[in-house]
């Protein structure tokens, strides 16, 4: 009974999480306060209250409309909460917390933050076609605290860690040579970044079927476009829909997918 309740108060600060994104995602592009300013409707610029802003229920209670000026707000942010929920409470139940394993309360931690970061790199990129990179540098910190302790208490071997960290340097040291040579960020190697950060949270073997999910759905993504066009209007259009793919989306997404699965396998005996 216990576990049940702990499990639907993940599903609860998931979906608070849920809607923190949704703020995040729009502000932090704009390199606005994500944490003191209150939110407002983007219609009528109403600050909206406590009651305003309870995940799930607001909106249901509200009827998807603003309380003071009567604008229908998209569903999407009612489906990015309960999505959110519903990603925090599987990953929880993938790690079969029923044993008192420190270990495994402590990776929940850790995931359930590093898992956050992924959502609002998703969320920023399938907007902006952009990799956040204040988002990426507090992905780095997490995974950063969360070596020092693998090194520290479970005595892991630091030497992985030092590899893929002075890859993500070097990469970082191109990036910004090609900043100051071309006055733009590079998509490419953004994403090249982001792939050495999931290869350090989810090993290896993660970060491989990551990418392999990254490139199935892509293709899946391409052919319905596909499907959906004429043969003469796809042609002309091809090329600009491949240059504007959510690269890091589909990464991001496909990193959680791949880590609750493997959480399932390897904790399912644990």
């Amino acid at each position: 009974m216990e576990i049940v309740i702990f499990y639907f108060l993940i599903f609860c600060m998931g979906t608070v999480f849920g809607s923190f994104f949704t703020l995040a995602v729009y502000r932090i592009p704009l390199h606005k306060d994500i944490t003191h300013e209150r939110s407002f409707c983007p219609n009528c610029n109403h600050k909206l209250s406590f009651w305003d802003m309870i995940p799930i229920l607001s909106y249901l209670f509200l009827k998807g409309k603003c309380r003071y000026c009567g604008q229908k707000i998209r569903i999407r942010y009612l489906l990015l909460e309960v999505c959110a929920g519903l990603v925090f409470l599987l990953f929880a139940v993938s790690l079969n917390l029923q044993s008192l394993q420190m270990d495994k309360w402590i990776y929940l931690g850790f995931g359930l933050l590093y898992i956050a970061g992924l959502f609002i790199i998703a969320g920023i990129d399938k907007e902006r076609h952009m990799v956040s990179k204040p988002v990426v540098l507090y992905e780095m910190v997490i995974i950063s605290v969360h070596m020092l302790y693998l090194c520290i208490l479970e005595k892991e071997n630091i030497y992985r860690y030092v590899i893929y960290l002075t890859f993500i340097a070097l990469w970082n040291i191109l990036e910004i040579y090609h900043y100051r040579k071309t006055l733009k960020s590079s998509y490419a190697l953004e994403n090249l970044s982001l792939i050495f950060i999931m290869a350090i949270f989810t090993y290896e073997i993660g970060a491989i079927l990551t990418v392999i999910l990254t490139l199935l759905s892509i293709s899946f993504t391409i052919l319905l476009e596909k499907l959906k066009k004429s043969r003469i209007k796809y042609k002309k259009n091809t090329k600009a829909n491949i240059e504007n793919i959510p690269i890091a989306y589909y990464l991001c997404i496909s990193n959680i997918l791949i880590m609750i699965i493997m959480n399932f396998f390897t904790c399912r005996w644990c």
